[in-house]
């Protein structure tokens, strides 16, 4: 079975989008499009901003949505029989697979990233990755931090990110340190995605969510907050609500993708970040870059 993986926040490069956008009459008018419905010409800052200016979480996400889910439409026999995609990905997986369509998906993108900005200002918070410790140590020495830090991203069998109160964060690294980690860092992000720090954009979201149309897919989507195939659109729309408080279940999403038949894994977008990561769940998956 063809299973299509979308990436998330991170993908994102000085360019990105530019030979779709010159090559494709079709990619070209969907960013033209994008670019009436954010007010801002993103396309100019994809193809020649600089790291620093796709940096920014108002342009990051829907830059990395827009690249993801318009090489999509373009791609010939493009006929998923599953979709995931990793945090923000979920979105451009909704869109591929028919849930959401490219205008609300796009809408729903700057209002989420948005949203997050503003709940990042309101307290310090961070993430860090943690690796060579299996995932329950992780969310054991997690439990016994002062503060808030949880276990936000399960990336792959010894790569966990933790995310929380900056002072949090950085106590639970030392204590990973000291349980056996190989490494625990600080990642460059600008607050604390998928811990309870977003609940104010949770809360933000939910509304832009609930007030958006989602149409019966054309093949199941294992969403980050369950790991399951999920085809129901209220289903949809209530995982995707509590996925900005709740933990990536990457891993767990693409163990049970196998389990239910997927033999290829494309993943489409900037980057190569998910395929790498699916190699190292189980070195027998196939993979592949549209």
């Amino acid at each position: 079975m063809k299973a299509y993986v979308f990436p998330g926040q991170g993908a994102q490069f000085t360019g990105m989008g530019k030979d779709l956008y010159e090559n494709s009459a079709l990619a070209k008018e969907l960013f033209e499009k994008a670019n009436e419905i954010l007010g801002f010409r993103i396309t100019d800052i994809m193809f020649e901003g600089t790291a620093e200016e796709l940096k920014e979480t108002k342009v990051t996400q829907p830059a990395v949505f827009l690249h993801s889910v318009i090489l999509a439409k373009t791609l010939e026999n493009f006929h998923p029989e599953m979709v995931a995609g990793h945090s923000l990905g979920e979105f451009s997986a909704l869109v591929a697979n028919g849930t959401l369509s490219f205008e609300d998906g796009l809408k729903l993108v700057s209002k989420r990233a948005l949203a997050m900005q503003k709940a990042c200002e309101i307290k310090p918070s961070t993430m860090a990755a943690v690796l060579g410790l299996a995932d329950n140590v992780v969310e054991e020495v997690c439990a016994t931090i002062d503060g808030v830090v949880v276990a936000a991203n399960y990336n792959c069998p010894g790569q966990l990110v933790i995310s929380g109160e900056t002072s949090a964060v950085e106590k639970a690294c030392e204590a990973m340190k000291a349980a056996g980690a190989k490494r625990a860092l600080l990642l460059p992000v600008g607050g604390a995605f998928h811990s309870p720090m977003m609940e104010p954009a949770r809360e933000e979201l939910a509304a832009a969510i609930e007030a958006t149309t989602f149409a019966t897919p054309s093949c199941p989507v294992y969403q980050n907050v369950t790991a399951t195939a999920v085809s129901d659109p209220n289903e949809i729309k209530k995982n995707l609500i509590i996925q900005l408080t709740a933990p990536v279940k990457w891993t767990q999403s693409v163990q049970q993708m196998i389990a239910d038949g997927a033999t290829l894994f494309t993943e489409v977008g900037p980057g190569k970040v998910l395929s790498g990561l699916i190699g190292k769940i189980d070195k027998e998956a196939a993979t592949a870059n549209a």
